[in-house]
């Protein structure tokens, strides 16, 4: 029930009490603007929100032939934050989330109107290794969230899996990384992969199935690994859930309730593959 923008939304100033029986008789026989599919109508502090449908016609003001109230004064909040565009859905649904249960009317950033309906939050979890701080699927999401690219009311969830974590765990003398990263740490010696260090001492490789195939091809011998790969450490939980794989070279690839992207997204990318992930539920 979100609007596709603030022009279908009318905001009208009514005389009367809004009552289901107030608000269909005042709309019977009347005409809407061509663009007009919703209602936010308004008396003193109450609001109602009332969708509706008009004739077919190319004329600019319609007769309309039915409506359908989705939320009275009692189930109604508005927010005034001039911070909020309201025809971007993420930051709508933001809004909403923090008034579960509850229609969100809001007035936000040009003074333009929107509403926001229960239960349309989708929520999405994004799982990502760190460090670095933040993650960068976090910074991705964030900005595509932004940007507008994304169609759907997404709140994200933010997940890490933190290489020294997983490092605690080894017992050998070195560990190796597949690439340098701020923030990790060792009592033990590090070695990192994209260096190929001289590797003497026995070691634990905290990397993906990639980083393996390296290893062997580089040292000719296997080596102990801890996975660190998204892709293999998301739960399968039934939850939509974003993370990234070097595997994807470019684009990105669905599977089940999983998005997929490339360790090198883009922003782009990154909408793409959350559209399609929620597209397909």
């Amino acid at each position: 029930m979100l609007p596709g923008h603030c022009k279908d939304v009318a905001v009208k100033k009514v005389e009367f009490d809004l009552t289901a029986e107030n608000i269909e008789r005042e709309i019977q026989g009347k005409r809407a603007y061509t663009r007009c599919d919703h209602y936010v109508l308004r008396h003193g502090d109450d609001i109602a929100v009332v969708a509706i449908t008009k004739a077919e016609g190319k004329e600019l003001f319609r007769p309309i032939t039915d409506h359908r109230i989705l939320a009275l004064p009692g189930d109604v909040d508005l927010v005034v934050d001039p911070t909020v565009d309201v025809i971007n859905p993420s930051s709508m649904a933001r809004v909403a989330d923090a008034h579960p249960g509850r229609t969100v009317v809001v007035e936000g950033l040009f003074g333009h109107v929107s509403f926001v309906m229960p239960n349309e939050i989708v929520r999405l979890d994004v799982l990502d290794v760190v460090p670095p701080r933040p993650s960068k699927l976090s910074v991705l999401v964030e900005r595509a969230l932004l940007s507008g690219l994304v169609h759907f009311p997404v709140v994200p969830r933010y997940e890490e899996i933190d290489l020294n974590e997983l490092a605690s765990g080894v017992r050998t003398p070195a560990i190796i990384f597949p690439c340098e990263a701020s923030g990790l740490s060792s009592e033990r010696k590090v070695h990192y992969l994209d260096q190929v260090p001289d590797v003497v001492d026995e070691a634990t490789l905290v990397g993906c199935d990639l980083s393996g195939r390296i290893f062997r091809t580089l040292y000719h011998r296997d080596i102990a690994r801890v996975e660190m790969c998204p892709q293999e450490l998301a739960p399968r939980d039934g939850r939509k859930r974003l993370v990234k794989c070097c595997r994807v070279r470019e684009g990105y690839q669905i599977k089940d309730d999983l998005a997929i992207v490339p360790w090198g997204a883009t922003v782009q990318e990154v909408a793409d593959a959350i559209n399609a992930l929620l597209a397909s539920a």
